[in-house]
């Protein structure tokens, strides 16, 4: 299983920024894909620069299993990023708990910064969604997700970093007069 192999280094800096040395600052404001330089590495250094866990889940398309995530049940405010490069991914605006042990989103952050492939694996055919940055395995987009756009893209927490909202990022509040 998967989520045994997770290291938990999440918790010491030291760890994720060595981790991530080289990678893109994640930042909260929007950014498009066609601006981003494309992110490439060679095999050994996604492996230096990702968990165990998130190597699989993101380079080698695997699947964390339902619950054991670390964004399952987040509730936080804030944007999930990729772990690989930090493109912005799903705003929590539009996360919801589908029940699923995977965190789910009804749209992503900015269309430009994901896409689709069609996945024949485990028996049948399913849309599979990647970081268009640098083609990080995200999860699988469904139709049976919530209005106003029907879908759900369940994702694995390994393939996402999250940040909170800071209040630059907030939208202005009006007074009431």
């Amino acid at each position: 299983p998967l989520a045994s192999e997770q290291e938990n280094d999440d918790d010491n800096p030291e760890a994720l920024d060595e981790r991530h040395e080289g990678t893109q600052h994640m930042t909260n404001k929007p950014t498009s894909s066609d601006d981003a330089p494309r992110v490439t590495k060679s095999d050994e250094e996604w492996r230096k620069t990702l968990t165990p866990i998130q190597y699989k889940v993101t380079r080698q398309k695997g699947t964390e299993r339902a619950f054991t995530g670390e964004y399952w049940d987040n509730k936080a405010d804030g944007i999930y990023h990729c772990v690989c490069c930090g493109e912005p991914l799903f705003d929590s605006t539009t996360k919801y708990e589908s029940g699923t042990g995977w965190p789910s989103f009804y749209q992503p952050y900015a269309e430009e910064n994901v896409k689709t492939e069609e996945d024949n694996g485990w028996f049948s055919t399913r849309t599979e969604v990647l970081c268009r940055n640098c083609d990080a395995h995200l999860g699988h987009v469904f139709p049976d997700g919530p209005q106003p756009t029907g879908l759900r893209y369940c994702m694995n927490s390994a393939s996402l970093k999250f940040s909170e909202r800071d209040e630059t990022d907030k939208p202005a509040k009006t007074e009431k007069k």
